[in-house]
């Protein structure tokens, strides 16, 4: 079934993009596994991808940032992103023109049907869909948070680099006095210490009301540094429970800002629960 026909026969949602590489790059900050969930709605779209039931990711991408937007009927399947990259970057990732893209959903079972076109040549990709799992509920809300900083990404991104990669942790310092942020790691080379002053140029809004020491295991924040290396700023938050949320803000080509989240239990809580 072709994309005119199932808009003649209906759809749950449609969208249109001038520069599919606006899309691309946002779901390249979450792409550490190829299974991912696209939640439809009438704000724009939610696109999820999880490990090993500790770690979440969820790309925004609102419905003001399409061309196009329109939405018949809310919906969620699941998507290979690693097709779904390759079919948003057919014509080349570093292709000069940018390449436009349509795509639509016609609702559970159908595939979603995605239309490019660059310099007068266009192609149809068909991308099957599968039906969902349930995504992991981190119950990590505003109320609950204890300590808030939002910082520049150029920081965080230096401070990730100075980790030592032989680490399994890395352990996040957050509170109100000294060190104020600090990342640790421990490896073959030692112990690393990285700290961020609140009154730093780097520290754009300091809000941590006591002291928390939890320590998370480095493969799961790994994935995190593509969206380091795409965003400008990033909120660290952390819950009573010692909960790690990254909220990172990325301005793609057009200007439009999307954010995208990321949620990692400590270790503590993994070795709780075996």
């Amino acid at each position: 079934m072709d994309g005119d026909s199932q808009i003649q026969e209906g759809y749950s949602f449609k969208a249109t993009l001038a520069n599919a590489r606006n899309l691309s790059q946002i779901l390249k900050a979450i792409h550490f596994k190829n299974a991912a969930t696209v939640f439809a709605t009438e704000n724009g779209l939610k696109v999820t991808v999880e490990d090993a039931k500790c770690l979440q990711a969820n790309a925004f991408i609102q419905a003001s940032v399409f061309d196009e937007y329109e939405v018949n009927e809310e919906s969620t399947f699941c998507i290979n992103l690693n097709v779904l990259q390759e079919c948003l970057t057919i014509f080349g990732s570093n292709s000069v023109s940018a390449t436009s893209v349509r795509m639509v959903y016609g609702g559970y079972g159908h595939p979603l049907i995605l239309t490019l076109s660059e310099d007068n040549i266009t192609t149809d990709c068909c991308i099957k869909t599968q039906e969902f799992d349930e995504t992991l509920d981190f119950e990590f809300c505003a109320a609950n948070v204890v300590n808030k900083i939002i910082l520049k990404a150029d920081c965080l991104r230096d401070a990730f680099n100075e980790l030592d990669a032989t680490a399994e942790v890395i352990e996040i310092t957050m509170s109100p006095e000294k060190p104020f942020f600090r990342l640790s790691s421990s490896g073959y080379c030692g112990r690393t210490d990285n700290d961020i002053h609140k009154d730093s140029d780097m520290v754009e809004s300091f809000q941590c009301s006591e002291t928390q020491v939890n320590q998370y295991r480095l493969s799961l924040l790994k994935p995190s540094e593509k969206a380091i290396s795409l965003a400008s700023k990033i909120c660290v938050r952390t819950d009573h429970r010692g909960f790690l949320s990254f909220q990172y803000m990325i301005k793609n080509e057009s200007g439009h800002i999307c954010f995208v989240d990321y949620y990692c239990c400590p270790s503590k809580e993994l070795d709780d629960n075996g």
